[in-house]
């Protein structure tokens, strides 16, 4: 074991948490109605720790110990034999305990099922939430994160790039958010009244939070405290402040404003961006993901949204799924060394590389949207996805939590 790299997953696992409780919390929280705050609290709170619980019961094994192309075996289960730190080296793991890199990686699964909550948001029922999050992290996360991490994964051995994310949490999260959108229908009034952010410093202080958190989740990837880390976190540093201001200036050109809202969008559309590449691009390439996410998204939350058709309440699919695809398909590009990257030898294994990438989205995108489906039916007909017409009216907060965030 190194003791250099044990601490700095270790850190990297807590900033990882920090972007979850209380980052993402205070961003969606922010963005929503104050009589639908709590629940927006409650829901990522639980989702996370939900999955936690399955990781450390099932989870971890499926994802990362040997079976098959898509799933992996039981032989972890309640994370056995991995208590004795001297079980010998886990090639995942490099130089760090095993039981610190599923911790690691733990956070990043708590992590993607509370994104989904964003898509939900304002009108469905708590205990869906729990139903609907327990089948999805079962059969999409976990067999996704094999086929692109675990040893043997499909994804993996055809060489997709994916350095701390890009598909496994963005795209996958994305989908399953608007496949939930759709399924759920609009929220009351939707398109006919005004929809506001009740709180937008909450937003950016969540959002803040997020960045801060972000390197974490990136430069933690690298599993050790060496070049790979200092890379990753100085790409995750340019390209959020490229895609922060590429969004502020597309705003600004647009719709004749730059606005607060836009701007900490714009730095968590970076930040998407620049997952799946954050170890595996040069810096210059990082300032290129970035800027580029950040316009690409301001489409994503504006255009897109409008031709889809679906109330993702809080832009799920257009900042973590159109964000991650992006960054994936850059990552290809700019892995070359010709690009300035530190990966493909020749310009011309840009093309296959880029192939590789394009295969492991498409197949995020079939294999989370059907699991999102199932898991919505069955989560509606156990328990019914969408609170009723009053309770929505009245606000998930007291409706569903009998609690009022804000007292006059």
């Amino acid at each position: 074991m190194n003791a250099a790299d044990f601490v700095w997953v270790s850190v990297s696992t807590l900033l990882v948490l920090m972007m979850v409780v209380p980052a993402l919390a205070l961003f969606y929280g922010g963005l929503v109605r104050s009589k639908n705050v709590l629940s927006v609290l409650a829901q990522v709170l639980t989702t996370f720790s939900l999955a936690i619980v399955v990781w450390f019961v099932y989870g971890y094994s499926v994802a990362f110990t040997e079976g098959n192309a898509f799933f992996g075996g039981f032989s972890r289960l309640f994370f056995s034999g991995m208590a004795n730190l001297d079980t010998g080296e886990y090639v995942m793991a490099g130089t760090i305990p095993e039981i610190s890199f599923a911790a690691f990686q733990a956070t990043f699964a708590g992590i993607t099922c509370a994104l989904i909550v964003g898509g939900l948001a304002e009108r469905v029922k708590f205990s869906a939430v729990i139903v609907f999050t327990l089948i999805w992290v079962t059969f999409a996360y976990l067999p996704i994160a094999h086929m692109v991490w675990g040893p043997g994964g499909w994804l993996l051995e055809k060489g997709a790039l994916d350095f701390a994310g890009g598909t496994v949490v963005h795209i996958n999260a994305g989908v399953a958010g608007l496949v939930g959108a759709y399924y759920l229908g609009p929220r009351l009034g939707y398109g006919r009244e005004a929809m506001p952010p009740h709180n937008l410093p909450m937003t950016m202080i969540g959002g803040a939070l997020l960045w801060v958190g972000w390197f974490g989740f990136n430069a933690g990837s690298a599993l050790g405290a060496n070049e790979t880390a200092a890379l990753a976190f100085f790409n995750t540093l340019v390209a959020t402040a490229a895609a922060l201001l590429a969004w502020l200036l597309t705003e600004w050109l647009v719709k004749g404003k730059p606005s607060m809202l836009g701007a900490v969008s714009g730095a968590v559309a970076g930040l998407v961006g620049i997952t799946p590449a954050a170890g595996l691009v040069g810096p210059v390439g990082a300032l290129v993901i970035g800027a580029l996410t950040g316009a690409a998204c301001v489409w994503g939350v504006n255009g897109l949204k409008r031709m889809l058709r679906a109330d993702d309440s809080l832009d799920v699919f257009g900042i973590h799924a159109l964000g991650g695809i992006v960054g994936a398909v850059l990552t290809g590009i700019l892995n070359a060394k010709a690009m300035g990257g530190p990966g493909l030898d020749s310009a011309a294994d840009i093309l296959p590389q880029l192939w590789v990438q394009i295969e492991g989205i498409l197949v995020t995108f079939v294999w989370t949207g059907i699991v999102a489906v199932v898991a919505y039916f069955i989560a509606d007909k156990l328990c019914g996805l969408r609170v009723s017409p009053e309770a929505e009216r009245e606000g998930l907060d007291i409706s569903t939590h009998g609690e009022s965030a804000y007292t006059r």
